[in-house]
């Protein structure tokens, strides 16, 4: 968005060139790409046999697996750096509660808070609870859900049994249900923007909370999504 606000650019709907040329539409001439941060899966051997060689660790561990890193990438173009074809936005997915729900081993009960300022809650029962006069009742359901999934109430989750600090805790989940809102087009995105930025008070996301973050994301998604396209996928689109 400041990037488009500093070269005049309309915001819009991005993507790289070639899924642009997929889509019928080219880069103008003379349009220079919008850099962003991109999360990419790289193997675990292939990581740490690069920290290996720059000397960051002295052994090279057996486990074969995933990494999820950060990177910035010059490659993406907003629609009004376009032309050809219409553009028509896809459709977003249906994100199903009494679906997801049950899958995620997560029960729904009814709010008992008096406090008037609280949106909603999450229980170590597993149960989470939405005001019913919650401004953004998604947004929120998602914050909660997140609490659960990554671990920070009660045991198991993305949490490996190190459960951070509150402020981090609140950036986890308020980042992940910035994720889901954004993947599935519901209102929320800029409240979670806002919120995020509270807690880190001038601190960064650590990459540990950014790679459980997007876990915990697709975890959520795939479990209520009726989608062809993976919910990993959809997640790394939104992150990026």
């Amino acid at each position: 968005m400041i990037q488009c606000q500093i070269r005049g650019l309309e915001p819009g709907p991005l993507a790289s060139f070639n899924k642009w040329k997929e889509l019928g539409r080219r880069v103008k001439k003379r349009e220079k790409a919008l850099t962003l941060c991109m999360p990419i899966q790289i193997k675990c051997r292939e990581w740490d046999e690069k920290r290996q060689e720059s000397g960051l660790v002295q052994d090279q561990p057996e486990t074969v697996g995933s990494r999820t890193v950060f990177v910035y990438k010059r490659n993406w173009f907003v629609l009004s750096q376009t032309e050809g074809t219409p553009f028509t936005p896809e459709t977003p997915p249906a994100w199903n509660k009494e679906v997801a729900l049950p899958a995620l081993g997560i029960r729904e009960e009814p709010f008992a808070s008096i406090d008037g300022n609280c949106q909603g809650y999450a229980t170590r029962t597993k149960t989470v609870a939405i005001s019913p006069i919650a401004v953004l009742p998604s947004k929120t359901l998602f914050h909660e859900i997140a609490h659960i999934v990554l671990g920070h109430i009660g045991e198991g989750g993305f949490s490996d049994g190190e459960v951070p600090v509150r402020s981090l805790r609140e950036v986890e989940a308020e980042s992940v249900a910035l994720l889901c809102c954004e993947a599935l087009g519901l209102e929320g995105a800029k409240f979670c923007r806002g919120y995020i930025q509270n807690w880190l008070a001038g601190e960064t996301i650590p990459e540990k909370s950014a790679q459980r973050i997007m876990g915990a994301a697709a975890t959520i998604l795939k479990a209520g999504v009726q989608s062809a396209r993976p919910a990993e996928d959809q997640v790394a689109e939104v992150a990026s």
